[in-house]
């Protein structure tokens, strides 16, 4: 644009210089008779010089967004459609459902693990008045399996479809939900890399030798795709207090789903962040490849939602859960007090 604007200024620059006569003095109308016609024919020259100009600068833009448009539906077209709108609500695209997948973890592609599919992750993201808050619901809750009508942990609701684990986070939660979509983790390295890498905050420098986490100092800290990963997956997060390593406390799946909610928004706010359209493309094309998402979303919906989350920073809202054991013996969570004051925030 500033380009544009330089080449507006000089050629009405050129335009006034071109009317200023040898002897310093504007032309004007009053001009002898015998000059009339030579100033009329340069005048259109001039109006014909600038028309072209103008109308070249604008078939160029026109034509960028042309391919802009035509690129990012070819993206948009690339990604995987589920079919789950039977089990969305109606609405405005105000809850997302997000679910994510480490397929180092589930059994390699395509999801499949030993006891069968698994959703590793469970989010609801609410963008509603300007305001983006993220509520993390623990793959290990007791829940209503709505497919068999047993109990069982959230995640395995997915072994059924993501239809099925919709209707479980609404029936069991009452929390509606307008779209749907899936994540690879394991896709996320090149998409972290191809935004030049997020930043995370560490209290105090940590490690996981079982991920690889590897972070020497506290505070912001810069994390590649390779990074970025290892603190997603970090089951055995260790922190480095007065030289000596201290293991994590509390819950471990819970505080890995904490990382995890870090890590999405540290990602979410760089895209977002971003006023480059080819980096957003190319971040874009590179996250495709690791997406699923309902099969009603339409391109301009996933534009809605990016447009909603510019400069906008999703809070993390902590669930209150409670550890037992089943009768068979499995350590699972219930909810805990003050669960449903939370829950009733994004309903």
């Amino acid at each position: 644009m500033s380009f544009l604007l330089v080449a507006f200024v000089g050629l009405v620059g050129g335009v006034l210089v071109e009317r200023v006569t040898s002897s310093g003095h504007p032309e004007t109308l009053d001009a002898p008779a015998a000059s009339q016609p030579g100033t009329q024919r340069r005048r259109r020259d001039r109006r014909r010089t600038a028309t072209r100009v103008f109308t070249g600068i604008a078939v160029l833009v026109v034509l960028a967004l042309v391919g802009v448009l035509v690129w990012a539906t070819v993206i948009f077209n690339r990604i995987e459609k589920v079919p789950v709108a039977d089990a969305l609500s109606s609405g405005t695209g105000t809850n997302w459902l997000l679910v994510g997948a480490d397929n180092s973890l589930s059994g390699g592609p395509g999801r499949e693990g030993v006891d069968g599919v698994r959703a590793d992750t469970v989010m609801v993201m609410r963008v509603h008045d300007g305001q983006t808050s993220m509520l993390s619901l623990n793959r290990d809750l007791w829940v209503t399996n709505p497919a068999t009508g047993e109990k069982g942990r959230l995640n395995a609701t997915y072994n059924q479809g993501p239809a099925n684990l919709i209707r479980a986070v609404t029936q069991n939660f009452g929390i509606p939900i307008e779209r749907y979509i899936e994540i690879d983790f394991d896709s996320f390295s090149g998409l972290v890399d191809s935004l030049g890498g997020i930043e995370i905050y560490f209290a105090n420098p940590a490690f996981d030798l079982a991920s690889g986490l590897d972070v020497k100092a506290a505070g912001p800290v810069h994390l590649d795709g390779a990074q970025a990963l290892a603190y997603v997956r970090s089951r055995h997060f260790t922190e480095v207090i007065d030289s000596r390593p201290v293991p994590e406390g509390g819950l471990p799946d819970v505080n890995r789903t904490m990382r995890q909610q870090n890590f999405l928004r540290a990602v979410m706010g760089k895209a977002t962040s971003s006023r480059n359209p080819l980096t957003l493309l190319s971040a874009a094309s590179t996250m495709s490849a690791g997406l699923r998402i309902d099969d009603s979303m339409t391109m301009f919906d996933a534009v809605r939602l990016a447009m909603a989350m510019r400069n906008l920073d999703p809070q993390p809202t902590p669930l209150p859960v409670v550890p037992r054991t089943t009768s068979g013996g499995a350590a699972v969570l219930e909810l805990g007090d003050g669960a449903q004051d939370v829950l009733a925030r994004f309903r």
